[in-house]
């Protein structure tokens, strides 16, 4: 299972949220390139690179940050929040990103979506599929709609979606462990390329989502207030 240190950017810098909430913003570290040089130093491929920003702003707004952390580390990198458009889809690949993460445009712009499937591949366009109480949560988790999570994982993947990142949004920042139930729920039903995120406290939640049958795990705030460490991960890669 990979292993995915997650990176989120507000103003330039490393934060994390709680829940999405903005007001809860913690800044970690001036310079989210040392936070990704500490990530590749101890022997992690991966990271998750969020602009937040971008989120708000719906348009990519960080990409001088994910330009400056693909130009000086060699980690993989998946990158999300604000990717609207062509313009902003065709600025991350060109600033670096290995793969795109797409949540609202896959829920509100579905054909846009499936376009940028074929323009790219399915091994570069990741499903967001971020959820409250079940229910699909897009722009930047500020508004959710009718449609269940499951079914929304398998629609996209009958559509052509390879991965889906999958986020309890209750869960996340919170150090709770994360939604292993929704996980092999979804594992049971759908052959997609699954990524945890959200609640992840401990190697033995990394252990319980790598049993569920999850493809990868994002992991933030555990690493940020030293509930895990970079590592102990290592040794998991």
């Amino acid at each position: 299972m990979r292993i995915i240190p997650a990176i989120d950017i507000i103003e330039g810098k490393c934060v994390r949220l709680t829940r999405g909430d903005f007001s809860t913003r913690k800044i970690y570290n001036e310079d989210p390139l040392e936070v990704a040089l500490e990530i590749e130093n101890n022997g992690i491929r991966y990271v998750h690179l969020v602009d937040l920003d971008g989120t708000r702003q719906k348009k990519i707004t960080n990409y001088r940050t994910l330009e400056k952390i693909a130009s000086r580390t060699s980690l993989e990198i998946d990158f999300g929040g604000g990717i609207r458009s062509d313009s902003d889809i065709e600025i991350a690949f060109s600033a670096g990103a290995r793969q795109v993460t797409t949540g609202t445009i896959a829920a509100t712009d579905p054909e846009l979506a499936l376009r940028w499937i074929a323009k790219y591949g399915n091994d570069s366009i990741i499903l967001g599929a971020d959820s409250k109480d079940r229910k699909i949560s897009v722009n930047g988790w500020q508004k959710e709609t009718e449609e269940d999570v499951l079914d929304y994982i398998l629609r996209n993947f009958n559509k052509g979606f390879a991965y889906a990142v999958c986020t309890d949004v209750n869960r996340d920042g919170m150090l709770e462990g994360p939604a292993t139930d929704l996980y092999r729920e979804i594992m049971k039903i759908v052959k997609i390329k699954l990524i945890a995120s959200g609640g992840i406290a401990s190697i033995k939640d990394i252990e319980s989502v790598e049993e569920a049958g999850c493809e990868g795990v994002i992991i933030g705030k555990a690493l940020y207030e030293g509930r895990l460490k970079l590592s102990e991960l290592r040794n998991l890669c």
